[in-house]
């Protein structure tokens, strides 16, 4: 055996054995070459390489409303990178990334040696680069090839781009669980905190996830996610980043991560789902990986007093309609009062709705309840909370008898809702008692949407009680009534015609057999009473039908579909009869405030719009808006004298913005900078002209004229009419106008001032009466009024400027005639000065002077909300 092993390694057998062992190296090396090196994937996109962002989408003042996308990214720049970050994951991943050339032949060696013991493959050798090359062109099976090509790839990757570039890329590309990629994602998921706001044992926890993000997962398996953080933190104390007190720190820390959803500053879901529709029709798929930030026009101050007037007006309604009971309730018998887990298991099929709590009943009181709330723990609910929840007798119905004890409302086992009325906590006996309240989830829907009058961008919009239980969008999408919401675009038709406020129609009983209506129609006033010759101005505060009626009649169908149809109503929803006086129209709550935007404005047609701008991943803006302004000072003035007019107005009304539209979804998104685009898209570029006039003015529809004396008239139903709630608010500068449907199917009101518009309705999904005195005046107008509120803030006061053309003269207000200065009773009346009514006959006036100096009479102590 010594002589054939001396023989083996004489010089010739050596030199031999190593002649073809380099032989067989170079021909490996020469089909490398030939075969698997051209087949590499070419590198020299990786420095622009496009990761896969979501769209996010912000309130006009930045805030965040939305995100949508398969996959979690928050993009990330290796120059404001924490560094604690880098030391993590090259402790955990790489630690001699910096000094190998892509490939770590040690860890080469270590997954050789490992092959020949075990015969088995193994990890180990990976470095960054090799991670990086795998990740953006290899699959990750397990196969000699793909390692071959992964160690060619990283070779190439080194010799083309930098260590920072390539880090760059590991940071943003690596998968880290629960749908985050990069590291930026995973501190949002786990941690709900941007990258520097993270400890080192954070830090450490999510450094130590792209061995196996599963199984190292910190929300899914937290000891062995703890073993790994531990290991990362060990290796980087070792390796010099942490000294031994910060080690300890960390290592004796505990964790709090869980999954943190999406960090939503504001909410509005349904503006949220126009936007991403919106960009779905103009871009497709690439909306949702392209890293596009859309920036609406809503107001993040404005949609929250949005939100809170809708909530609350609904729940007040529901609360004066009677308690509809319990959504459940089950046995518990077998459960132990003393483990809540139980209590947990039986509401985990039941979601909070727009803040309603599901609750469990444990035990009841002569005037409390015990109740449990999984998030809150056990809570009281007081007499206080519940002595509303008088027995519901049906939708739209009026409720049975109060209650006079807590078991006449709740009983053990009950499934809930509650909601917080206060923020203040008392510690008592180990319960939290905190001023809760019994509530219930409203059947009855509605919507409120706000615009600016100069511009129609929106402000706030909200298109139901809650997105989750129903994501239909009652401001965009819901046909419904507009009851007496659409008188004064039938007057505003009279008035062009000819007619003035003070024109008398008779308020009569009137009877019709028309053929296009399905039987004889017999309208009536609200009352039920009829109150003869009435001028108009008055017809439209008191909201009187037969008046409205007779006024249609008289000026013609056709006419006035003609006419109305300029405030933007579509033709094919109005209806071709007499019933068109009374709101029997199909219109959107969209339609209808974009409509009384005109008379606000003093007469312009503007588009109402919701994107101000869209901007790629690197931040630059591809698309903005370009609405329609309007510019009532271009009209009538040089340029010079308009420009000094307009940034006058402009720095009057701070806080309203200007931004863009897209109801009928991205007609006014145009690109920006893009000199090739070949159509006419192209309409506007992101360098503004220097003269603050609009660049796209909005077109009168309606004369000066007719808009001051509708303006006038709508104030008046504020300061006199249906709208008398309004006026706790404490301006002298608000209109508009209730509507009520028949049966009360449907509450309305639409009002505005100079700069803001706003309707608000109410009514449910499938129409049906919402019950005895639920009118536009007290369903919808508390809303209305609880929004605008906060709208009108720091806002002035602003006078009604009367436009040339109209004169006030005195009138008599039973017969609308000109009066001289001493008739008894005579109030101001104005008019176009071509319009001016006949005088009466010279009759003993007396000398009395008692007059209205706003063109109104004496407030009455209740004006009804008629039908319609």
């Amino acid at each position: 055996m010594i002589g054939i092993m001396k023989k083996l390694l004489s010089v010739p057998v050596l030199i031999t054995v190593l002649s073809a062992g380099f032989i067989a190296v170079g021909v490996m090396a020469l089909a490398i070459y030939l075969f698997v090196v051209p087949k590499l994937p070419p590198i020299e996109n990786l420095r622009d390489i496009q990761f896969q962002v979501p769209l996010k989408i912000y309130s006009k003042d930045e805030k965040l409303i939305a995100e949508y996308g398969e996959k979690k990214r928050v993009p990330l720049d290796i120059e404001h990178t924490p560094q604690l970050l880098i030391n993590a994951v090259l402790a955990a991943e790489d630690d001699r990334f910096f000094q190998h050339h892509g490939v770590d032949y040690r860890g080469l060696l270590r997954a050789v040696v490992y092959l020949l013991r075990t015969g088995q493959k193994g990890q180990g050798g990976s470095t960054i680069t090799m991670q990086v090359a795998r990740n953006f062109f290899l699959s990750r099976e397990k196969t000699y090839l793909r390692k071959l090509n992964e160690i060619l790839l990283a070779l190439k990757i080194e010799r083309e781009i930098s260590k920072n570039e390539i880090l760059e890329l590991y940071l943003n590309k690596i998968y880290l669980g629960n749908r985050s990629y990069g590291f930026a994602a995973a501190a949002q998921v786990y941690y709900g905190k941007r990258l520097e706001e993270m400890t080192p044992a954070e830090i450490a926890m999510i450094a130590g996830l792209p061995k196996a993000p599963s199984r190292y997962n910190p929300i899914v398996n937290p000891d062995r996610a703890l073993l790994r953080r531990n290991y990362v933190l060990s290796r980087m104390r070792t390796l010099g980043k942490l000294s031994e007190e910060q080690y300890q720190e960390a290592k004796n820390s505990i964790d709090t991560s869980r999954f943190h959803g999406l960090r939503r500053e504001v909410s509005a879901p349904y503006i949220a789902e126009m936007v991403r529709a919106a960009l779905i029709e103009r871009l497709g798929k690439e909306t949702y990986t392209s890293g596009y930030k859309v920036y609406t026009t809503i107001d993040s101050r404005l949609q929250l007093a949005a939100n809170k007037a809708l909530r609350d007006a609904l729940m007040a309604y529901t609360e004066r309609h009677g308690f509809r009971g319990a959504e459940a309730n089950v046995d518990l018998a077998q459960t132990d009062e003393n483990d809540e887990s139980s209590y947990r298991a039986i509401l985990s099929d039941y979601q909070s709705i727009n803040g309603l709590w599901p609750a469990l009943v444990i035990s009841v009181g002569e005037k409390d309840a015990l109740v449990y709330q999984s998030r809150h723990g056990k809570l009281v609910l007081d007499w206080q909370g519940m002595k509303w929840a008088a027995p519901w007798r049906g939708d739209g119905k009026m409720p049975g008898k109060r209650p006079k004890k807590a078991a006449d409302i709740l009983r053990v086992g009950d499934i809930i809702r509650i909601t917080q009325t206060t923020k203040t906590k008392v510690q008592q006996d180990s319960i939290n008692t905190v001023s809760w309240a019994l509530a219930q989830v409203p059947h009855v829907e509605g919507a409120l949407v706000s615009l600016s009058a100069h511009d129609g961008s929106v402000l706030a919009l909200v298109g139901g009680f809650d997105f989750n239980k129903s994501s239909f969008n009652r401001v965009t999408q819901a046909l419904r009534q507009p009851g007496s919401n659409i008188k004064p675009f039938n007057y505003s038709a009279a008035l062009e015609k000819g007619y003035t406020a003070a024109s008398l129609i008779n308020d009569a009983p009137i009877v019709f057999d028309d053929p296009g209506l399905e039987s004889t129609w017999r309208p009536e006033n609200y009352s039920g009473k009829v109150f003869g010759p009435t001028r108009l101005r008055q017809a439209l505060i008191k909201s009187r039908n037969l008046v409205s009626i007779r006024l249609l009649r008289s000026i013609g169908i056709s006419y006035a579909i003609d006419y109305i149809t300029r405030f933007g109503f579509k033709a094919k929803h109005l209806p071709r009869d007499l019933s068109l006086s009374l709101g029997s129209a199909s219109i959107t709550p969209m339609e209808l405030v974009t409509a009384y935007a005109v008379f606000a404005n003093g007469g312009y047609k503007i588009d109402s719009y919701f994107i101000d701008r869209i901007e790629n991943s690197d931040n630059v803006v591809i698309m903005t808006s370009n609405p329609l302004v309007v510019c009532e000072v271009c009209e009538n003035y040089p340029e010079e004298t308009a420009v000094g007019m307009e940034t006058e107005r402009l720095n009057d009304v701070t806080g309203l913005t200007k931004v863009d539209h897209v109801p009928e979804i991205t007609s006014m998104l145009v690109p920006v900078n893009i000199s090739e685009t070949p159509d006419a898209m192209y309409l506007a570029n992101i360098e503004h002209s220097e003269s603050l006039l609009p660049q796209r003015r909005a077109k009168r529809i309606i004369t000066s004229q007719n808009a001051y004396i509708m303006n006038s008239i709508l104030r008046d139903v504020v300061k006199l009419g249906t709208g008398r709630r309004a006026l706790q608010l404490k301006r002298s500068d608000l209109a508009g106008k209730t509507g009520t449907t028949n049966d009360q199917r449907d509450a309305w009101f639409s009002g505005y001032n100079p700069d803001i518009v706003t309707t608000a309705w109410v009514g449910f999904d499938t129409p049906q009466p919402l019950g005895s005195r639920e009118t536009g005046g007290r369903a919808a107008l508390p809303m209305w009024i609880s929004y605008m509120a906060e709208a009108l803030q720091g806002l002035p006061d602003q006078a009604l400027e009367r436009p040339p053309g109209l004169v006030s003269v005195r009138i008599d207000p039973e017969s609308g005639l000109l009066v001289s200065a001493g008739f008894q009773g005579a109030l101001f009346e104005t008019f176009r000065a071509d319009n001016v009514p006949k005088s009466m006959t010279d009759e003993d006036t007396g000398m009395s002077n008692v007059m209205s100096t706003d063109g109104g009479f004496a407030a009455p102590d209740e004006i009804p909300e008629q039908l319609f």
